[in-house]
């Protein structure tokens, strides 16, 4: 390279023994210019390679950010903002200027755009799967693997009839190029629908969820053909079967490789990093230079480059401390900087008046219409006959149909390959730019975002086996909290046979960081110091090897903003699949019934939370001060007061777990009006004696099961009788919300202080009563309407 100008090309020849040679085109860049003070190279610095590439950059970048200012107020995503930023300084339009296309992005230039966007191409696709759980697939369950396989067999297939008749219509000289469209059309890309998921600030809700595990699964099935299609490939220009053979094994041990030294290292920086602090600088280099021993292993191997950095993201622990902290590190440069330029860079290279072929051209817009509409009807049938609701459903499938970076990428390496002329790669990235469009305003407009945690499938106690795992989120922001809710998991009675699962999210507010931090404490990340989270830890740790076997707690800290901690209460209950969330009252009493603590935003917290929550949510009103750390010996008196309704069924379907525990002493006091079928549905009425059959049917069996009927005419009654409950019982449980016309209840709505209670709960949790009985209020979860 010289820093002036640049040489005519030379023929280097070589001569080997043998008469051989070996001719060479050699070629002088000009790199950089010698400065302001060299006139002649001042007026002519666009000659040099360095200057002109900044400037191409500040020009992409200064136009890409005035398009998107300007879209987004139309709720448009930056990814196409990108592409119209290309296609306007590309031969379209401003390339339609003489000598602007020469000028500014002359073709000797394009490798230094084409080496920037690739290496940050490979980046972007290993940081999505870094942001990705693969546990998310198994969790999911039946729904995701049903839309997934779906989604990604039925296209396929009719992919492979459409391209045998095709054979029969067109030039054979467009074979290739029919193939490789059908193909591309029907693949699905994670990391693009996750993009979207997050620029629609729904990657969190049930249909994200839903959507990220069916994209993922249906992408690993298009890997799996796209692999076996490179193997076939590689096979079919060998003379014998040893190619394909040997590429199986090296694709086989290339994955396997790249799964046990991905996790194994990750896992021993985790382990080497002190909790609540982020991975050393070395370790970011680290796991760069691994990215890139991966792109070159898997192109050696036949593969498509991006797969072995998804792999080896998708290995990645996800979240605090290495999987935040790459995202922290390279989001903002790889996203936000250089993986537009692959973008930016297809529009420019598309011409929408270079038209040569018209017919062929109306066949390729008729594959793009037509396999959208497949795709499209291949996610929705699946969804909705999975009983997603049918908004949800169509969004669903515009979400998954869509297309972005990476289906661009594929267009472009075809078009380097010559299998794409000119004009089929600007129809097709023209194809791309109303996609985007098109998907994201249809999904927009299709899914309610007000209620991202919402589910579609049942996550309660009521519909859970009695002899199944119970999984329980119990939140804490004092030690007081623990101790709580330690006395209320110990009365839930686990068994070998109906396990207890845990899982404790201690809530801290976040101070001096500007981002939230979520610690998973079985990662086995060292303590930094101790603090009162390590005391917490340690209660719930001591429960756990009480009932060793029986008992499983997983605990993680969540540090974030106030305002912003329902999200994660939400987020991990939805990730956990937990069936019940116990929350901490905002208020606190001491031994004598002093109340010390009254929280507004703690009741805040609780409010979101139940308004969001994936499954059924309790709030714990704690007054046993102090705490017996044995187990239930002495008897643990519970009452229940049943009123009818949805959320005192799952109070119930609770109550009647923990009446399995031989300590537990358990009263059930259904509260009947004078009328009996008065403010009752018929159909809550038939609920409501199914559930009370069952329950006196157990209580025949169990001697520590009583149920009783008081019959009341109005609200001043029901609070008599309430209140006389609190005398008798060491905690209370009962439901949230009843109907407005109950007869039961009339009067006393009108004096609920704390609406997150509901009127029962909000006479128990009074602040002038001083008697140390506990009560717990269960919501049923929200399930999404259809």
């Amino acid at each position: 390279m010289d820093d002036g100008d640049s040489s005519p090309d030379v023929i280097v020849r070589r001569e080997f023994p043998g008469n051989l040679t070996d001719d060479m085109c050699s070629i002088d860049i000009s790199l950089h210019s010698t400065g302001v003070w060299d006139v002649v190279a001042a007026k002519n610095f666009l000659h040099f390679a360095l200057p002109r590439l900044q400037l191409q950059l500040a020009v992409i970048f200064l136009l890409t950010q005035s398009l998107h200012l300007l879209l987004r107020r139309f709720h448009m995503p930056r990814i196409l903002s990108e592409l119209l930023a290309g296609i306007i300084l590309g031969p379209t339009i401003l390339g339609q200027i003489p000598n602007f296309q020469e000028t500014l992005f002359p073709q000797e230039g394009d490798i230094y755009i084409d080496i920037l966007s690739k290496t940050s191409f490979v980046f972007y696709i290993f940081l999505s799967g870094v942001k990705m759980d693969p546990k998310t697939v198994m969790k999911t369950g039946s729904q995701a693997w049903t839309i997934g396989v779906v989604a990604a067999t039925a296209p396929v297939s009719i992919g492979l009839v459409f391209y045998a008749i095709l054979e029969k219509i067109l030039h054979r000289y467009r074979w290739p190029t029919c193939g490789n469209i059908i193909g591309i059309q029907n693949c699905f890309a994670f990391p693009v629908i996750a993009s979207m998921l997050v620029d629609l600030k729904i990657i969190n809700s049930e249909l994200g969820r839903l959507a990220l595990a069916s994209s993922l699964i249906s992408d690993f099935l298009s890997g799996v053909v796209i692999t076996i299609y490179s193997i076939y490939t590689i096979g079919s220009y060998s003379f014998t079967g040893a190619l394909t053979t040997q590429s199986v094994f090296l694709t086989i041990g290339l994955i396997l490789l790249i799964i046990f030294m991905g996790r194994t290292i990750s896992l021993r920086i985790i382990q080497k990093t002190p909790e609540g602090k982020s991975v050393t600088r070395a370790h970011i280099i680290l796991m760069s230079l691994m990215v890139l021993v991966t792109v070159v292993l898997t192109d050696n191997v036949g593969l498509p480059y991006q797969y072995g950095p998804f792999i080896l993201g998708l290995v990645v622990p996800d979240g605090p401390p290495l999987g935040s902290t790459l995202v922290d590190r390279l989001e903002t440069i790889i996203s936000g900087l250089f993986t537009p330029l692959l973008i930016t860079f297809c529009g420019l290279k598309v011409n929408l008046f270079q038209v040569y072929d018209l017919r062929f051209m109306g066949w390729v817009w008729f594959f793009v219409c037509f396999f959208l509409g497949v795709k499209l009807l291949s996610i929705f049938c699946p969804a909705v006959l999975c009983k997603v609701p049918i908004k949800d459903a169509g969004a669903l499938a515009f979400i998954m149909s869509t297309q972005g970076v990476v289906q661009m990428n594929f267009y472009y390496s075809n078009f380097i390959n010559r299998t794409f002329d000119g004009e089929t790669f600007s129809m097709l990235n023209a194809a791309v730019l109303i996609l985007i469009a098109t998907t994201h305003l249809m999904a927009k407009s299709l899914y309610d975002y007000s209620r991202m945690y919402t589910g579609y499938q049942k996550r309660d106690i009521q519909h859970i086996s009695p002899n199944s795992e119970l999984r329980v989120l119990a939140c804490a922001h004092r030690i007081d909290d623990v101790l709580g809710v330690r006395k209320i998991l110990e009365a839930s009675f686990p068994t070998r046979e109906s396990p207890l699962s845990v899982y404790a999210l201690h809530l801290v507010e976040l101070v001096g960081r500007a981002s939230p931090l979520l610690i998973d404490h079985q990662l086995g990340q060292k303590s930094s110091n101790v603090t009162r989270t390590q005391k917490m830890i340690e209660v719930l740790y001591a429960y756990e090897q009480q009932y060793l076997g029986l008992v499983s707690v997983q605990q993680f800290t969540a540090m974030s903003l106030t305002k912003f901690m329902h999200h994660d209460i939400c987020s991990v209950a939805f990730d956990k699949l937990a069936s019940l969330i116990i929350l901490p009252f905002h208020r606190k009493w001491t031994h004598q019934g002093k109340m010390i603590l009254d929280s507004n935003v703690l009741r805040v917290i609780n409010t979101n939370v139940l308004e969001n929550a994936p499954c059924s949510v309790s709030i714990l009103v704690d007054r046993h001060k102090i705490r017996r750390m044995s187990p239930l010996s002495s008897g643990y008196n519970v009452g229940l007061a049943f009123f009818g309704g949805t959320d005192d069924r799952e109070a119930l379907a609770y109550a009647k777990r923990m009446a399995k525990s031989p300590g537990v002493h358990l009263t059930v006091v259904r509260f009947v009006p004078w009328d009996f079928y008065a403010g009752d549905s018929q159909w809550d009425a038939v609920l409501d004696a199914e559930i009370l059959k069952e329950t006196r049917m157990q209580g025949a069996h169990q001697d520590n099961i009583l149920y009783r009927e008081e019959r009341v005419k109005d609200g001043a009654e029901t609070a008599l009788l309430i209140h006389a409950m609190e005398e008798a019982f060491d905690l209370i449980i009962v439901g949230r919300c009843h109907s407005r016309d109950m007869p039961q209840l009339l009067g006393l709505s009108e004096w609920n202080d704390l609406p997150e209670l509901g009127p029962v709960g909000d006479m128990l949790a009074a602040s002038e009563l001083n008697k140390p009985v506990s009560v717990l209020v269960v919501q049923h979860q929200i399930l999404k309407k259809k």
